[in-house]
């Protein structure tokens, strides 16, 4: 009995939470430089609303700020290796900067199961940073699921889009 209310009061704080409204989002009147010793090559206009993220550093690699998955997997793929091992590096260098992991994936599957394998996503893209000297502090994962699609629609190459993490670095 007790599991049963349990799953209830679970599934209708989910369904309140995909209710909620998003909070008007507002421009910041300026962006600001973040403090660090090497700021090469860094635009620091925000790439969103949201008044932590700022655009982050810019290289060939650097500039890339997406790691793609497989259908129903975490592991890193060999094409995105180098691209997590290059903002490992950066990071690596400047301990000012730090970096939210978004997780994300396509519509199929369960929600529950969708924000699980997001937040897979996200820790092995952590992990593989940590492993290459970026400290804990400089990381934190968030998993959106399938809640924020970079690819509308119902097909391969939409699902393909949207299986990803996405690295926001932030202020």
């Amino acid at each position: 009995m007790k599991n049963s209310v349990s799953i209830t009061l679970l599934v209708a704080s989910l369904a309140l939470l995909a209710g909620c409204p998003n909070k008007p989002k507002t421009q910041p009147d300026q962006p600001q430089t973040p403090t660090t010793s090497d700021t090469s090559g860094l635009d620091t206009s925000p790439v969103s609303s949201d008044e932590t993220a700022i655009q982050g550093p810019s290289g060939e690699l650097l500039s890339k700020r997406i790691v793609y998955f497989d259908f129903d997997r975490a592991e890193i793929g060999a094409d995105s290796q180098s691209v997590v091992t290059a903002h490992a590096a950066f990071l690596s260098k400047n301990p000012n900067f730090k970096v939210r992991l978004e997780g994300h994936a396509d519509e199929r599957g369960s929600r529950e199961y969708n924000i699980g394998l997001g937040e897979r996503r996200g820790q092995a893209v952590r992990r593989a940073m940590l492993l290459q000297g970026v400290a804990e502090v400089q990381l934190s994962t968030v998993s959106y699921g399938e809640e924020r699609p970079a690819s509308a629609g119902s097909d391969e190459q939409a699902y393909a889009q949207n299986r990803r993490v996405e690295i926001v670095y932030l202020k």
